[in-house]
């Protein structure tokens, strides 16, 4: 049974996502309480293989990595919520995105914490308010929403 106010380490991390370097966004969850919220972090480092391209002489963290990172610790939420991990035969997709805002760059040496609320689920359907914060500031906001599908379904691309 799943406990509230969970913290867990990279090992534990690797058995809620399907994700793996380059693309694993979540180093730490320093909270999640199932069916309510998570906090995580994600440490950004210069030796990641993004900054080589985006922007040689002014490395910044692309927005579209923060919100997949705000995903992912969604999708560590919806796992921990229906007490379950990801399996060859049912995943958690990222499926949608409304609303996203960015406020701040994201710098190498910067530590994303991510916050993500869980909404609503209806139909395998999940929707999350979630927010990237660098120092207390804001770096992105959005509405994220995820999908469960199983391996008997016809995936699309």
């Amino acid at each position: 049974m799943t406990k509230e106010n969970d913290v867990l380490n990279i090992e534990e991390i690797f058995t809620y996502l399907p994700h793996r370097y380059p693309m694993l966004l979540v180093d730490r969850v320093l909270e999640v309480v199932p069916n309510q919220h998570i906090h995580a972090i994600k440490n950004v480092s210069v030796n990641e293989h993004f900054f080589t391209g985006h922007f040689p002489k002014r490395p910044i963290f692309p927005g579209v990595l923060i919100l997949e990172a705000l995903a992912q610790a969604s999708g560590i939420l919806a796992y921990k919520t229906i007490d379950e991990k990801p399996t060859d035969k049912s995943l958690i997709y990222f499926a949608g995105i409304n609303d996203a805002r960015f406020k701040r760059v994201v710098l190498p040496g910067d530590q994303l914490t991510l916050e993500s609320k869980l909404i609503r689920v209806r139909r395998e359907v999940w929707k999350f308010e979630c927010i990237a914060t660098v120092e207390k500031q804001m770096a992105c906001s959005a509405t994220i929403l995820a999908a469960r599908r199983f391996s008997n379904e016809k995936e699309s691309t």
